[in-house]
């Protein structure tokens, strides 16, 4: 099985511990040989247009998405959290490859590096796994 993961490099000191995350899930998931491939994007906006992309070009079991974005005072938070979550699910039916949303919408720094910690609780931990059960499931129906 062969793995994307797209990170948003805005907030790297969440996003990093989102892709460890994610590693750690897949590589402990017991799948002999899995690849994992990390592909870097700037922002939480360009998500989905990497991960329509990716997946279109064939090769992949999963994409994983992940990204945060922290409210700030005005509604760009707003605009990019419904872009980037519209796009994302876009781009997992359209690629018929399966998409999983690990981005992050929180409040404050503190409420991102509390769902970015180690251990299964961490969202990129999540999104892989959901990743990876979509692709068990589409690998099913095939």
């Amino acid at each position: 099985m062969r793995f994307a993961l797209i990170v948003s490099r805005y907030h790297a000191f969440v996003t990093d511990r989102l892709e460890a995350g994610a590693r750690t899930a897949l590589h402990d998931a017991g799948i002999p040989g899995v690849d994992v491939v990390t592909f870097a994007v700037p922002g939480a906006y360009e998500l989905a247009q990497a991960a329509s992309r990716i997946a279109s070009t064939g090769g992949w079991s999963g994409v994983v998405c992940l990204g945060c974005l922290i409210r700030g005072e005005t509604p760009h938070f707003d605009h990019i959290a419904q872009a980037a979550s519209h796009g994302i699910m876009l781009a997992a039916q359209t690629t018929q490859v399966p998409v999983s949303f690990g981005l992050l919408t929180t409040n404050t720094a503190e409420e991102a590096l509390a769902r970015a910690g180690d251990g299964p609780s961490n969202k990129g931990h999540e999104a892989a796994l959901a990743a990876l059960d979509m692709a068990r499931l589409y690998a099913r129906l095939d």
